[in-house]
Order: structure tokens, then sequence, then C-alpha cells
């Protein structure tokens, strides 16, 4: 009876909160914390979709560290790219979301960063594909040739020292977009009332206003920020096979998420994949809670 009277204590307090959670809360555990538990439970099994997974423990993970050289490849390119790249991305979008918040015609400009964002990865990769053709028409190609600065075409998309910094360049412009307009967002929602109390209390210029006014109110935004470019650039996937190829020239453009969707979608090998996938799991979590631990609103 006890249990009963609190059950309904907390459901005539909490009926109209639960009723609009649950929606949300139903799709989040079917489409996300299943699929997550599944693929680790998965990851002990060797698994090829044609017959019954057969339970090996953590031998897939052992191929993964001690055999699959590949991996190991795609796992230093990974984290490469993330700690460069997120970073960057960062940093980028927030300068210039800061810049162009002091403008006129900010809105214009918005809508400019903002449109690569929403373009699918295979088209800008054709688009600049034609920067970076490795024959002589390729405009830097042909530039150089005209300048008389190489003899032979330098060939972008097959060479392994261009063909990473090439998909990081493009990354980089892509995902200006996003986190570009949550930093105007958050920068036009901080009261002008806080910069005239600043010149009150002796800050004078734009620097000492960034920094004792803008960042600290606006941390919501900067964790956000932060989760969704540093842990999105561990599932680079659409550039790096439009540009390079799958797989690029000696893997130098292979990833986590490419060496993952490889073994699941060609080789159908669904076990070890699933033991990519709790590895690049486990990093984008690691890498969610040191972000939310700079970045958290509470002292």
């Amino acid at each position: 009876m006890v249990k009963r009277s609190k059950i309904r204590m907390f459901w005539n307090t909490y009926s109209t909160g639960t009723l609009l959670f649950a929606p949300f809360l139903i799709l989040f555990i079917i489409f996300v914390v299943i699929p997550v538990f599944t693929a680790v439970v998965l990851s002990l099994y060797e698994y090829d979709m044609m017959s019954s997974p057969v339970f090996v423990g953590l031998q897939n993970f052992k191929e993964l560290f001690m055999d699959d050289e590949e991996f190991m490849i795609a796992l230093k390119n990974t984290l490469a790219f993330a700690i460069i790249v997120g970073p960057l991305a960062f940093m980028f979008s927030f300068l210039m979301a800061w810049m162009i918040n002091q403008l006129k015609f900010r809105n214009a400009f918005a809508l400019a960063f903002y449109i690569p964002s929403i373009t699918s990865a295979g088209g800008m990769a054709t688009v600049w594909g034609l920067l970076f053709s490795s024959d002589r028409y390729g405009l830097i190609n042909n530039f150089l040739f005209n300048a008389g600065i190489i003899n032979t075409p330098i060939m972008f998309s097959s060479d392994v020292n261009w063909i990473m910094p090439i998909i990081m360049f493009l990354y980089i412009w892509m995902g200006l977009g996003t986190g570009f307009l949550v930093f105007l967002a958050g920068l036009q929602s901080v009261s002008g009332e806080l910069y005239e109390a600043a010149m009150v209390d002796g800050v004078r210029n734009r620097v000492q206003e960034l920094w004792y006014i803008t960042l600290p109110q606006m941390k919501p935004q900067l964790l956000f920020a932060a989760i969704t470019s540093i842990t999105s650039a561990f599932s680079v996937f659409d550039i790096s096979v439009s540009f390079a190829g799958m797989p690029s020239a000696n893997y130098a453009g292979h990833t986590l998420a490419i060496h993952l969707y490889d073994h699941a979608f060609i080789r159908f090998e669904m076990g070890y994949a699933s033991a990519v996938a709790v590895i690049l799991f486990s990093l984008i979590y690691f890498v969610g809670k040191i972000s939310r631990k700079i970045f958290s609103t509470k002292d």
C-alpha cells in the first residue's frame, strides 16, 4: 500500500512532465541505448549475419590491437584528426562568430558560413576536387605549372603526404557552420548591461570583454560546440572516402569510421565491426567527459 501511494503521489505531481518527456525517452532508448548495448554484446561474438553468433570473448579486441595493422593506422589517423581538427574547428567557429557578431550585415555572413555545413560531403569533395585535381588541369596544379614552380602534377588524392592535411582542411571548412550558429546565438544572448557595467569597472577593450564577460556567460554554448565539434571529428567518413577513396593510398586517409564500415558492410564481420564501434564509442565518451569538465557551468 505504501508503494502504491508513493507511485500515486509521484504521478499526480509529475504526470504532465512525464507524458511530455516520454516520447523522447522511448526514442532514445530504442535508437541509442539498445543499439549501444547490442554492439557491446555483439563485440564478444563472431558473427557474419549468415550463421549463428559464436562467442569468442575478447578475441575481437585482441585481434584489433595485436594483428590488425589497418586498425592501428585508422586509430592513429582518427586520434590525430580529432586532436588537431576538433579544437581548430571549435576555435575558428568561435572566432568567426565573435568577429561577425560585431558587423552590421551579420545575417548575410551567417548564411554564407552555414551553407557548407548543410551540403553533402560528396558534393563538396567534387567541388574541391577541381581545385585539388591530380593532373595539370586542376586549378592548383595549373597555377603551379604556369608559374614554372613544378614540372609534374602533384598527386593530391594519392600522395600520402597530402591526403590527410587536405581532408582536415575540408572538414574544418565544412564544419564551421553548426558551431558558428551556436556561438552567434550565444553572443547575441549576452546582456549589453554586463558590458556597460564592465566598462565602469575598468574593462577597456574587446579582448578584456571577451575574457571577463563573454566567455563566462557562454559556457553552455561552449560546452555544446566543444562536444559536437571534437566528438564528430572522431567519426569522419564521407569526406575521406569522397576525396581519397576507400581504401586510400597506403591507408593515409583511413579512419575508425571507415574501418568499421569496411568490416560491417563489405566483409560482413559484424562482431569485429562491433568491437571497432565499442572502441570508437569509448573514445567519444571519454572526450565528451573531458569537455563537460572543462566547460561545466558548475563552480
